[in-house]
């Protein structure tokens, strides 16, 4: 099943980010057979940092929430919110899947 996993940040933190990126993408490139994208998210206006994306393969929401609870940036207090959203893929590539 895939997950869309939106990440809010907490800007009290933003000085947090670059110490851990490193870890943070390393924690990405570790898990890429099941995290399938992820990147950061910015206001389209302001151009502001608005926190990030992920698409995930899992079993269930269990395991996404403690995949993000294993990501470097968890602890530091750089993430606002969490949301976990059970998604369906229906277009890609210019192809409809159902």
């Amino acid at each position: 099943m895939k997950y869309a996993v939106l990440f809010e940040d907490n800007e009290e933190f933003a000085h947090m980010r670059p110490r851990y990126m490193a870890d943070h993408l390393q924690f990405l490139a570790d898990n890429g057979a099941c995290i399938n994208a992820a990147g950061p998210l910015k206001d389209a206006v302001s151009a502001d940092p608005a926190g990030g994306i992920w698409i995930v393969e899992a079993d269930d929401a269990d395991q996404v929430q403690a995949l993000v609870e294993q990501d470097p940036f968890y602890p530091t207090g750089l993430r606002k919110s969490i949301r976990i959203l059970e998604w369906t893929r229906v277009f890609a590539d210019g192809t409809r899947l159902i």
